[in-house]
């Protein structure tokens, strides 16, 4: 079966991306190195714009929808970064958004995705409404296009952008041979830099990282067919909480990606206490796995470096004040 992107769809996705998207820098510690074992590169996308790497998706999705469909707007179902994501792009692009979220949704994200100017309707996750089914309802209903917050093509290739920074940025530090290990949910993230990688950086090789308990992506790769999650227990990860990888996102992961690794909500949150105190940078528990794998499974990475992703920082304080109490244990 032909794959949702190449290369070719990633680099297109720059291409409208350019003015739009930061170019989030590539931040070293020596604190996090001593904690680590090695040197560790963090790909800080919780600089990116609304917080998190989901503008790139947004914005590429929205800005690759033809004019006149565009101006019926957009719609989105999200717990709040993809949602914001949506909300700025489609501001910017001058057109209506509606956000389909969580109502147990961090209250931040809510606030923020009003303030940008989504139309935001709230659904019922703890009671098991089902968000799909609300979002194609409306999206047939306002005749909005409605963008899926990982498996979508366009949302695919926009996050792809992200590999293809990673790769020069490596580059210029002397680093052509590492793991790079990704925050994953349903994998829009993951499968873009993996699909950006493969080309500009053979020698780079993406593992997704997931909250423990929500390691579906870990025992789909092992597995090679999608795995699902059944009643998992609550994670403050509330980011990347999927019962399963993508259709679109998982035949590349499958194909691309190494082993995945898992880790637990405590080691999450040191590592968002470690990014405030030895980064400076603020990250959200789901935006820090990756981070918390650096740190706490280097037994399962080899190599001398290795490369992570920080993928959102919309913290609230009191996640922030929890987080500043672990690492400081």
């Amino acid at each position: 079966m032909e794959e949702a992107i190449n290369f070719a769809s990633v680099e297109a996705a720059a291409s409208r991306l350019k003015g739009h998207a930061v170019l989030t820098p590539l931040l070293e510690s020596p604190f996090i190195n001593e904690i680590a074992g090695r040197r560790v590169l963090i790909k800080a996308e919780c600089l990116q714009q609304t917080g998190s790497f989901k503008f790139r998706g947004a914005w590429s999705a929205i800005s690759a929808i033809d004019e006149e469909t565009r101006k019926l707007g957009v719609l989105a179902f999200s717990s709040g970064n993809h949602a914001q994501g949506i909300a700025l792009a489609a501001q910017i692009a001058g057109v209506p958004a509606v956000v389909v979220m969580p109502n147990d949704a961090p209250a931040l994200k809510i606030a923020n995705t009003k303030k940008l100017g989504a139309e935001v309707i709230l659904y019922d996750r703890p009671g098991g409404e089902d968000r799909e089914k609300l979002g194609i309802e409306l999206a047939e209903k306002r005749g909005l296009t409605l963008i899926k917050p990982y498996d979508n093509a366009e949302v695919m290739a926009g996050q792809g952008t992200c590999g293809l920074e990673i790769a020069e940025q490596a580059a210029a530090l002397g680093v052509t041979q590492a793991d790079v290990l990704v925050c994953c949910g349903g994998g829009g993230l993951t499968s873009g830099i993996a699909m950006a990688l493969e080309t500009s950086a053979p020698g780079l090789k993406v593992r997704p990282v997931e909250p423990q308990h929500y390691d579906d992506v870990m025992r789909s790769i092992e597995s090679g067919e999608r795995q699902f999650i059944d009643n998992p227990p609550p994670s403050i990860c509330d980011a990347i909480v999927t019962p399963a990888p993508g259709k679109l996102t998982f035949p590349i992961i499958n194909r691309l990606c190494k082993s995945g690794i898992a880790v637990t909500d405590e080691e999450a949150l040191t590592a968002m206490g470690h990014a405030l105190r030895r980064l400076k940078i603020v990250a959200e528990p789901g935006g820090s796995v990756a981070l918390a794998a650096a740190l706490f499974r280097s037994d399962d990475i080899s190599g001398d470096a290795v490369i992570c992703i920080v993928s959102g920082g919309n913290a609230d304080d009191e996640m922030i004040s929890r987080a500043l109490k672990a690492s400081s244990l």
